[in-house]
């Protein structure tokens, strides 16, 4: 492994100290959050019938194995061990879980909790618990679980849009079909609106439509295969990253060739649903659209573009083919096409709180650039701000100035300000790629302190908010726990990893680099060690690291990809010629002379030594999705 010594003394920039602080202070955090709302088996306190879905639970920890990842303590892998394995002996217990696996669930919501899942693999593969489980969660869709035949190989499809350990299900409903009014769906609207006597959302207020509501779904949503499916494809190439198995990787191939097949017959927008015989709209009159978390109903848009993206992300790191970024990019194109500059106090959104940081950026002003992100029979509705979530995690993955450009029309038609950063969490825990690009790109050279002061913040903001809830074991919400973690990892992954946010709905974690203690033989950057990419392109990754500890040498292994995707091929960085620290009794340091050197690297790692008090800027080529992706660590 080519290694490189740092020679040049620190200026201890801020945004170094900062960082390593919020590892300091996450690290802490969790212990008040888990003595107030966990047992001392690691349980949630939870004393009601559960009043939400199984994948709450374990939202509710996924970014601590991820923190673990970044370079967070020891115990963060440990705790987020303990509490994956306690809260599934808790939905166990609950009937929710079933051999480790949800029995039951629609992919959008099991998504989430998989993220979990994935970076437990990531984080300790060697694991044997985590390469079991691994194995067998995939094969519920490869159909090596007896009891849970999920996938027809023949159709090239997922036979129910709720499927798990259980098997597909083939019932939307898990009593009586009905569906009526209630305060938190109201916003969504109707599931169908050609049903007879129901026009309106507080039509189904009335027993007898609600029945008639419930009857026409449990027709059209229970059966066939529906485009969030996709998000499945995160769960087999988990297995293969963790395996290196040719069978999960043509499983992968197979599937997302299906719905790549199913987007180009309508025109290039990817149909929701698919019926048990393969045929689209099999149960919706022939539509397109009007499957469960498709074009229609719930969210549209937002979750159907996250499965493409996964799905396409997945496919291309398993075959190296760019033509499967045409998914999501085709996507984005249709319903920007479709986008318009309009009062956002006219809008009537269903998702109007994923969007603070657009109507922050906004202040005074209301008119910025919406989409529609849902269609039915009456055509698109639902305009709301396009999330540069979109845009720029296929940017990420593609690195093509096509990509970049469709950003920039995004921003262009936003009609706010790109570079100022706020500090709030959304559902997603991002909702900061607008100033972050515009780092990248140059322009917003202070994102770095300030991210990571506005994550601070909202860590402490968190912590006082956990100190004083009243409302452990009495709270009816099975969110609480989600709003209070205080773990946010946002600006970590952009900083130190070169990557937007995962995908919150099953995303793998696609980033520029990712890194090891030499030392210590463990996954993230070493103790005292801050780091901060500062230039991403094609064939180049530009990364400064900092060795705060006036004391200690730290080693640390930077690597190509977080799974060792891409290849470093050499790296240039300015060493120091002049002598340091100097003669005893003068009052200054010598003056720095310092030259740029290069040196060969044509490997997925590179070690930097880091004596105490130095940092180095790193300027590396690299080849990006050349090598086969493993979750191998040390």
């Amino acid at each position: 492994m080519t290694t490189i010594e740092a020679t040049i003394p620190s200026t201890i920039p801020a945004w170094a100290v900062l960082e390593r602080r919020l590892f300091d202070i996450m690290d802490q955090s969790v212990y008040p959050y888990l003595e107030k709302y966990t047992r001392p088996d690691g349980s949630l306190i939870w004393g009601d019938a559960l009043g939400g879905s199984e994948d709450d639970f374990y939202e509710s920890f996924y970014n601590w194995p991820l923190l673990y990842l970044l370079g967070g303590g020891d115990h963060l892998l440990q705790l987020a061990d303990r509490e994956w394995d306690a809260l599934t002996r808790q939905l166990t217990g609950f009937g929710l879980v079933h051999k480790d696996y949800s029995r039951r669930d629609d992919q959008f919501h099991q998504s989430e909790s998989d993220i979990y899942f994935y970076l437990l693999c990531l984080a300790d593969p060697a694991n044997p618990k985590h390469l079991d489980r691994a194995r067998r969660f995939a094969g519920l869709y490869l159909n090596e679980d007896a009891d849970a035949l999920n996938y027809d190989p023949e159709r090239r499809i997922i036979r129910s849009p709720y499927n798990g350990s259980g098997g597909p299900s083939m019932s939307f409903f898990r009593g009586e079909p009905s569906y009526g009014w209630s305060p938190g769906m109201a916003r969504y609207g109707l599931p169908h609106y050609d049903i007879p006597g129901i026009t309106t959302i507080d039509d189904l207020k009335d027993p007898a439509l609600a029945r008639r509501m419930g009857e026409a779904m449990e027709r059209r949503m229970s059966r066939g295969d529906v485009v969030h499916n996709l998000a499945v494809t995160s769960l087999v190439t988990n297995a293969y990253l963790m395996t290196g198995e040719e069978r999960y990787r043509q499983w992968v191939i197979e599937y997302v060739d299906a719905w790549v097949e199913r987007a180009r017959q309508n025109g290039g927008l990817l149909p929701d649903n698919v019926g048990l015989s393969g045929q689209v709209g099999e149960y919706i009159d022939g539509h397109w659209y009007g499957g469960l978390y498709g074009w229609t109903w719930p969210h549209g848009f937002y979750n159907i573009q996250m499965a493409a993206t996964v799905a396409a992300a997945s496919a291309y790191l398993l075959t190296q083919d760019a033509r499967y970024l045409d998914l999501p990019r085709i996507q984005i194109d249709q319903i920007v096409a479709l986008g318009a500059v309009r009062d956002v106090r006219d809008c009537v959104m269903s998702l109007h709180e994923h969007w603070i940081g657009q109507y922050r950026a906004l202040e005074d002003q209301h008119e910025t650039f919406v989409v529609p992100y849902r269609y039915g029979d009456c055509g698109w509705f639902d305009y709301q701000p396009m999330s540069p979530i979109y845009p720029v995690a296929l940017w990420n993955l593609s690195m093509q100035q096509e990509d970049w450009e469709r950003i920039e029309h995004i921003r262009r038609s936003s009609r706010y300000d790109w570079n100022v950063v706020f500090s709030f969490r959304t559902k997603e825990n991002a909702g900061h790629e607008q100033p972050w690009v515009r780092f990248l790109a140059g322009e917003n050279p202070a994102y770095p302190e300030e991210i990571l002061r506005a994550t601070s913040r909202m860590v402490c903001r968190r912590l006082t908010q956990v100190r004083e809830d009243e409302t452990v074991t009495t709270h009816h919400d099975v969110h609480h726990w989600q709003y209070l973690n205080p773990v946010e990892t946002e600006a970590l992954i952009q900083l130190t990893l070169g990557a937007p946010q995962i995908i919150y709905n099953g995303g793998l974690l696609m980033s520029r680099v990712r890194y090891f203690d030499a030392e210590r033989r463990r996954p993230g950057l070493p103790q005292d060690v801050a780091a901060l990419v500062e230039k991403v392109e094609p064939a180049r990754t530009v990364l400064r690291l900092v060795n705060l500890s006036p004391l200690h040498h730290r080693q640390v292994i930077v690597q190509a990809g977080a799974f060792g995707e891409h290849r470093f091929t050499e790296a240039r960085y300015t060493a120091r010629t002049s002598g340091f620290p100097g003669a005893i009794g003068d009052y200054a340091a010598p003056p720095l002379a310092a030259e740029t050197r290069a040196v060969p690297v044509e490997d997925s790692r590179l070690q930097v030594r880091l004596p105490p008090g130095t940092e180095i800027t790193l300027d590396v080529g690299t080849v990006r999705f050349v090598n086969r992706p493993s979750y191998g660590g040390l």
